[in-house]
């Protein structure tokens, strides 16, 4: 299934810093959060939002051809300049994690067939450019989204709002003048 939410068909100008179009990403095997924001000289605007969910119920391959599927259809409806995706922060258990990193797996191989840059951020760099201090709860970083981007309520589910918090933090992070500089050294 798949929520969307603030959607508008705002067409694709210049690419950059100075206009950029995130794709943001909170990678799961049962509900992966996604986020379309339009960054333009530190002014975010929200393009699109929601959540792809597989039933738990399918085959982990089954549950893996949804993700890409609808990850497809989202790209070619926002065509981002960047996606960022969070990375797997593991717990105590590891088979999720395993079925989790096989979903970022079909994330970045859907992103790479797209040709569109990825950029990974851990959930301490999230919350730190969101929030402003890397241990923020949950509570926190929803709240700060939904002030950042002006949106009228609280994004859902929390996965959504990973994905947009995501999203920001690419905007503050990859498009910084250090980001800028060292990809320009390379």
């Amino acid at each position: 299934m798949w929520y969307t939410n603030s959607v508008s068909d705002y067409p694709e100008a210049g690419r950059g810093c100075s206009r950029l179009i995130i794709l943001g990403i909170d990678p799961g095997l049962a509900t992966v959060g996604w986020g379309a924001v339009d960054y333009r000289g530190n002014r975010f605007r929200t393009l699109g939002f929601g959540a792809v969910t597989t039933p738990t119920g399918k085959k982990t391959a089954d549950r893996l051809i949804i993700i890409y599927d609808r990850l497809k259809e989202i790209i070619e409806r926002y065509r981002p300049d960047a996606i960022a995706v969070e990375e797997l922060f593991w717990n105590t258990n590891q088979t999720t994690g395993i079925r989790v990193a096989q979903a970022r797996g079909v994330i970045l191989l859907c992103a790479a067939q797209h040709g569109i840059s990825v950029a990974e951020y851990t959930p301490l760099q999230v919350k730190q450019a969101v929030v402003g201090y890397g241990r923020a709860d949950k509570h926190q970083v929803i709240s700060m989204v939904t002030v950042l981007l002006g949106l009228s309520s609280p994004p859902a589910p929390d996965d959504t709002a990973d994905a947009l918090a995501v999203a920001v933090c690419h905007a503050h992070t990859g498009c910084s003048r250090i980001a800028q500089l060292s990809h320009r050294d390379s």
